[in-house]
């Protein structure tokens, strides 16, 4: 088989796009009562059988068919049959090797992943999702990050124990503290808090826990299998790939009833593993490598998605869509956006303009990288720098904002405004109108200004990086401290822009200090909801504020 690099170049070719880039939206397995079909896009497989099985853990197949080749690159099966809950994958030959494969275009999936399924989505739906609608676009927005599993796991929330941890918590209401039916917990908590959007880490399947494995088993998720599809550990029961998108639709169903709108983190700049389905079904289409060959690590996971090669970039926009028409999510959070083109994020901007009206999605990332990327020549990453070529309505998360006001996110000895910093009065001005005012700034190596609040998403913690509380620690005694935090929260929350806190920033959360929670034990990541009850004249503090 080719070398990276040799892949590299025929892919750069135009001639390849113009031969192979296919327009159709069907791609992947579409179920309903009048048949099924599976398309798969593979152009440079020789032959590709589909294996169909009962459950997702069986060992040998029972049909296996020839898929047949089309034009763009495309292969495919169908049936008039509804294969309605029947596992399935690939084998592929591509240059005299054969691999195996699940759909890098699945909806629905066994444990970990390792299996697609075939769905009628129509049979997952819970009741009255017809009628699901987000709550009236607020004045205001104002962003409430949360870890699906953090949110429930602690016993004094009250929840019930088969829904800790699971996307059923949120389903739950008038759960309180140790179920002692008066200290609000969950979701009646959140609506007193008076937060307008929630924010969901990573939800879709990811490969850093097992399904099968450790209920204590944690990791925030950035290590996206299946884009499509959501996580099994979530889910009461993982095998059954009914389960995890049923539950997951009722999970938002319930907090739009409630009056949250709902935001998902998605990872598209990377993978969990190079050796993905993407990988395997079209070697180093998806993936970018320096003209040597070596592999492009921008993101410091290990791999770099392509997302101005034109069928990665439909890729990721057909995935933006799908969640927004499927499961009806309100907003997108983009991680390490500065990996990704312009040209991408402003076409999937219009893209929902034009289904659900001017800016009604929320669009915003963060806009920088880990290290440089092997993008191709004529695209424009979507870092910090660029903000001028961005819609308006694509915002990011302001490092200056956050950094003026408490210190370097970073440079954790580095101080802020709030804690004796001193000579950021400007920052201080600059933050309060979110970028946009007549004030001189030099943001990198050239100007970038926004054009309008909405492209500024103004915050001071986030889940990465250390805790608010933990970042100002050592700075002062608890009484100043708990005031340091007040006046923290008091700058940022009056400043222009959408309005973003970690989940518990409010009851001044900790983390014993740790930088990068991401794989530490659930103990150390999970919400304290007794602390939110100690710490309620801060809650009420920040309840102020948010009701300004």
């Amino acid at each position: 088989m080719r070398t990276a690099a040799e892949w590299k170049r025929y892919y750069s070719n135009p001639e390849f796009h113009e031969k192979y880039f296919y327009e159709g939206k069907d791609l992947g397995m579409s179920c309903t009562e009048e048949g099924t079909s599976f398309l798969l896009w593979s152009p440079m497989a020789q032959e590709v059988f589909l294996n169909f099985y009962r459950k997702g853990e069986d060992k040998e197949a029972y049909l296996k068919v020839a898929m047949e080749r089309n034009e763009k690159g495309v292969w495919s099966w169908r049936t008039k049959e509804e294969l309605h809950g029947i596992y399935y994958d690939f084998v592929l030959k591509i240059e005299g090797e054969t691999v195996r494969s699940a759909d890098p275009y699945a909806k629905a999936c066994g444990v970990n992943g390792r299996r697609s399924m075939a769905v009628n989505l129509k049979r997952t739906n819970p009741d009255g999702w017809e009628e699901d609608k987000a709550p009236k676009k607020p004045a205001e927005n104002i962003i409430y990050e949360l870890h699906v599993k953090e949110f429930s796991w602690d016993e004094s929330g009250g929840f019930p124990g088969e829904y800790r941890g699971k996307f059923k918590a949120f389903t739950c209401e008038n759960t309180t503290l140790y179920q002692d039916g008066i200290h609000a917990t969950g979701m009646e908590y959140l609506k007193d808090l008076g937060i307008t959007h929630v924010q969901l880490m990573p939800a879709y399947d990811y490969g850093s826990v097992d399904e099968a494995g450790d209920k204590d088993a944690f990791n925030w998720g950035y290590d996206p299998v299946n884009y499509n599809v959501p996580e099994g550990s979530y889910a009461t029961d993982a095998a059954d790939g009914n389960v995890r998108i049923t539950q997951m639709k009722e999970m938002i169903q319930s907090l739009h009833r409630q009056g949250f709108r709902v935001i998902m983190d998605v990872v598209y700049n990377h993978t969990y593993s190079l050796d993905s389905w993407l990988q395997r079904t079209a070697p180093w289409y998806f993936y970018r490598v320096w003209e040597d060959g070596q592999v492009s690590n921008g993101s410091a996971c290990g791999n770099d998605i392509a997302s101005e090669r034109p069928m990665c970039g439909k890729y990721i926009l057909e995935s933006v869509l799908y969640w927004t028409e499927e499961y009806h999510i309100d907003g997108f959070r983009f991680d390490l956006m500065g990996l990704l083109d312009v040209e991408l994020m402003n076409r999937i901007r219009y893209e929902l303009d034009q289904r659900y009206g001017k800016g009604e999605k929320l669009l915003f990332g963060e806009p920088w990288a880990a290290d440089e990327t092997a993008m191709e020549k004529d695209a424009v990453p979507a870092l910090k720098r660029n903000l001028g070529l961005l819609d308006e309505n694509v915002g990011i998360f302001c490092d200056d904002t956050r950094d003026g006001i408490k210190g370097s996110a970073l440079r954790i000895e580095e101080p802020g405004f709030v804690n004796g910093a001193s000579g950021l009065e400007k920052d201080i001005l600059e933050s309060a109108g979110a970028w946009c005012l007549d004030v001189k700034k030099i943001w990198e190596e050239e100007p970038a200004r926004a054009k309008a609040p909405s492209q500024i998403v103004t915050y001071v913690s986030s889940h990465d990086n250390q805790t608010l509380w933990d970042k100002l620690a050592d700075t002062a005694n608890r009484p100043e401290l708990m005031r340091l935090n007040r006046m923290t929260a008091a700058l940022y929350m009056t400043c222009q822009g959408n309005l973003f806190f970690l989940s518990g920033e409010e009851f001044a959360r900790t983390k014993e200090g740790h930088e990068n929670t991401y794989n530490a034990p659930i103990s150390l990541n999970r919400l304290d909801w007794e602390q939110a009850w100690r710490e309620r004249d801060l809650v009420e503090y920040y309840k102020g504020l948010i009701g300004l």
